[in-house]
């Protein structure tokens, strides 16, 4: 939904998704999952470990536990390397995702993400593995900013104040890091969807367009709304996906700690 342009018209996801299944069958639902796999084992590891590390770093030899502002850099930071990490799964994951609504003659039909990446080296050369890295890394520092530094400062301050009018306080465990983290998928989604349909459409394209460029001509044919196109879709992803990571994360960093402390 982010790559269609004005002259296409806006069908919901409901109906992209009756027209993929019916045309390409249930598989089509799970187009680019080799990609989405590549993406988050390379921009989703090197963000969230990145964030941890300069976290602890930050909180050691006895020193008082990160501002939110140190805490909102570290997780920009992180995003950016993040970014860089895991920008050609990114190009990979986009054209994918949007071979179905293309025209056959402009599809790339990548079969799976390692051919993907065979190909676009091949056709692009090493440049084309940094096709819209600048838009791709500054909405990675955005995404961990809103998703990842959101989410301790959601926690934080559940921990801290009670909810008003039911005045219930939240206890650090599992019910908490499903509140915060619902919360930080929202407010991840919100903040980076104008990146999101920019980069979306630079990646999908073939041509040498650069983010001003595709930002003016996208206000100036759709208007300021093209910016939260496929907010839905990108919410129903980017929600659970951050309440199962953070739940699950969670865990896993409790049970380290048992591990090492054992």
């Amino acid at each position: 939904m982010q790559s269609l342009g004005p002259t296409v018209p806006s069908p919901s996801m409901l109906k992209i998704l009756c027209h993929s299944i019916s045309n390409y069958g249930l598989r089509s639902v799970y187009t680019g999952l080799s990609a989405s796999l590549m993406r988050q084992m390379t921009y989703s590891l090197v963000r969230l470990g990145s964030y941890e590390e300069m976290k602890r770093l930050m909180s050691e030899n006895g020193r008082a536990s990160p501002s939110a502002g140190k805490l909102l850099l570290a997780a920009g930071v992180a995003g950016g390397l993040g970014g860089i990490a895991g920008n050609p799964a990114d190009i990979l994951l986009v054209r994918m995702a949007s071979d179905s609504v293309r025209p056959p003659e402009k599809r790339y039909n990548y079969r799976n993400a390692i051919t993907g990446l065979i190909s676009l080296v091949k056709e692009d050369g090493q440049k084309g593995l940094a096709r819209g890295l600048g838009t791709n890394t500054t909405r990675a520092v955005l995404m961990n900013t809103s998703q990842v530094g959101s989410y301790d400062f959601f926690k934080t301050t559940l921990l801290q104040y009670p909810i008003p009018l039911v005045n219930y306080q939240f206890h650090d465990g599992f019910f908490l890091h499903v509140v915060a983290s619902f919360a930080a998928g929202t407010c991840g989604t919100t903040v980076c969807s104008p990146a999101d349909v920019i980069r979306t459409r630079i990646m999908g394209s073939s041509g040498k367009a650069s983010p001003i460029e595709v930002l003016v001509r996208s206000l100036r044919e759709e208007g300021p709304a093209f910016m939260f196109k496929g907010w839905t879709p990108a919410w129903m992803r980017l929600g659970p996906n951050t309440v199962l990571m953070f739940v699950f994360f969670e865990q896993l960093k409790r049970g380290w700690s048992s591990l090492v402390t054992s």
